[in-house]
């Protein structure tokens, strides 16, 4: 098994990109997007996608490359990576997988459970039942059909409960009762890196990196896409906060200040992510010739 999968984590805005960028050249390995958000081709503004110059200079996989309108989940994630690693690992023995998504990213290390695809009219039917009821009435469905998901789900993520929804629907069963955690064996390696900042260094380079957002046509795209504002993929920081800017619920301003807040309660949830995995060996974001030393020794 001298194939080697490098997973390089970390919350939004710690510099992820530049370094990921950094260690493909240095190695001349290629790059797979763990980015959920980025995987849309109509959010580019708001996803912080790799600017051309990177995308050129470094093959990508797994930007932009399907549209809001299309059913993606991180299982449809795990199976497209082990089908492309093969290919990748045929041109260099080694390959790197980043982004900010843990449960895409975890599925690709580890496995996820076996759960059934579902209608997609009971997809829409939950979606319908958000928009009218809000998320507490997800929640009393859920509470009904799942106790036990209930107990252990992000309350305050309609798009997990969604899941959980249409899974008990579909199949009758408790979308619980899938979830077994039993770890997959794969036939590569993985060395797993994270990348961190002081957090109150985080913070002024995430609230940085939305006004940038901002500068450069995040509100337009927000409202090309504002007819499309129903769909799980638009459920995204950056747009959300918009929409109801353009509903009239809140002022310009107050939108703004809510994507910084949101942005940055996203990177604490991050970081609470992957403060479980043991296996991740952490770096400051500034570290490059210690974490390329790192991988070196792996090697």
């Amino acid at each position: 098994m001298k194939n080697l999968l490098i997973v390089l984590a970390g919350p939004t805005c710690v510099g992820k990109t530049d370094v990921s960028i950094s260690i493909a050249g240095h190695f001349g390995c290629e790059i797979i997007s763990a980015d959920s958000r980025q995987f849309y081709r109509e959010m580019k503004t708001g996803t912080a996608v790799p600017s051309e110059g990177q995308l050129a200079e470094i093959k990508h996989h797994f930007i932009r490359f399907i549209s809001i309108n299309q059913y993606y989940s991180a299982s449809l994630f795990e199976r497209d990576v082990l089908k492309i690693l093969p290919g990748l690992f045929r041109k260099k023995n080694l390959a790197l997988m980043t982004g900010g998504s843990g449960l895409y990213m975890n599925a690709v290390c580890s496995g996820i459970d076996d759960i059934p695809d579902v209608d997609p009219v009971i997809r829409d039917k939950y979606l319908k039942k958000n928009k009218e009821e809000g998320i507490a009435g997800l929640r009393i469905a859920l509470k009904m059909l799942d106790p036990e998901h209930y107990d252990r789900v992000d309350l305050k993520n309609p798009k997990r409960i969604i899941r959980a929804l249409e899974i008990c629907e579909s199949t009758g069963r408790p979308y619980s009762s899938f979830l077994t955690k039993q770890k997959q064996e794969r036939d590569f390696r993985i060395l797993k890196i994270g990348l961190e900042r002081p957090r109150e260094e985080l913070y002024e380079r995430i609230n940085a990196r939305v006004d940038t957002m901002i500068d450069n046509g995040l509100e337009s795209e927000a409202h090309d896409l504002f007819v499309s504002r129903h769909l799980n993929a638009l459920n995204s920081v950056g747009y959300r906060e918009f929409f109801d800017y353009f509903e009239g619920k809140i002022t310009r301003d107050k939108a703004v200040e809510l994507i910084k807040r949101n942005t940055r309660r996203y990177a604490k949830r991050q970081l609470t992510w992957w403060a479980r995995d043991m296996e991740i060996t952490w770096f400051g974001a500034e570290d490059l010739r210690k974490i390329i030393s790192h991988i070196e020794m792996k090697l």
